[in-house]
């Protein structure tokens, strides 16, 4: 276990190597699981605030399901997360297929369009990390969860590019945490990993 600051972060973090490979997985994640992708408490107004915004990159059957549920839905056991087309292991509705058949995520187009100053659900980016706040919410945790089948390629191609998780999801951690924080991460993983060389 490696802690920084009030966070928890499991060593596989440091230890092992992820790169997403779209072209293999086609966005999976965007579609499998259990709900939809959680959602922060202060992401719910921006759901609210963004939407007509990146509804032009919504397909009609996205718009309606959401206009049927509401831009988010209250999950038993996840809390808030974004609605899905129909029940459990289906398509965000902010999800789209391109031409090649990879899922695509409305907030992330319209960002990556300058439409929007808001990338995309935290718990999107972070992905294959679960981040999660203790009960107390005095700390967080992070742990490493790929799924075993869909993440297969990421997992290939991080070995083969010699790429930590941690390092290819810079930019979601330092997004929540801060650049210091990520620096300390660094720090912490690259003496965990040279100790363990060793």
């Amino acid at each position: 276990m490696i802690v920084v600051d009030n966070v928890l972060i499991s060593d596989e973090i440091a230890e092992a190597q992820f790169v997403c490979d779209l072209n293999k997985c086609k966005g999976g994640c965007c579609e499998e699981g259990d709900a939809g992708a959680p959602l922060e408490d202060a992401e719910l107004d921006l759901m609210v605030d963004l939407y007509e915004k990146i509804k032009p990159y919504l397909t009609p059957a996205s718009v309606a399901e959401i206009e049927r549920k509401g831009k988010y839905v209250y999950h038993k056991e996840f809390g808030w997360v974004t609605p899905t087309l129909g029940g459990d292991n289906e398509i965000c509705v902010y999800g789209t297929r391109d031409e090649k058949g990879i899922i695509k995520c409305a907030f992330e187009q319209a960002y990556n369009d300058g439409v929007i100053g808001w990338k995309k659900p935290i718990s999107c980016h972070f992905f294959p990390i679960i981040q999660k706040t203790g009960r107390k919410g005095d700390y967080d945790r992070m742990n490493y969860e790929p799924r075993p089948t869909l993440c297969s390629p990421a997992c290939s191609l991080g070995k083969k590019l010699k790429v930590p998780v941690y390092k290819f999801l810079k930019e979601p951690i330092t997004r929540k945490y801060g650049e210091d924080f990520y620096n300390a991460l660094d720090k912490a993983a690259t003496e965990y990993y040279t100790a363990k060389k060793k």
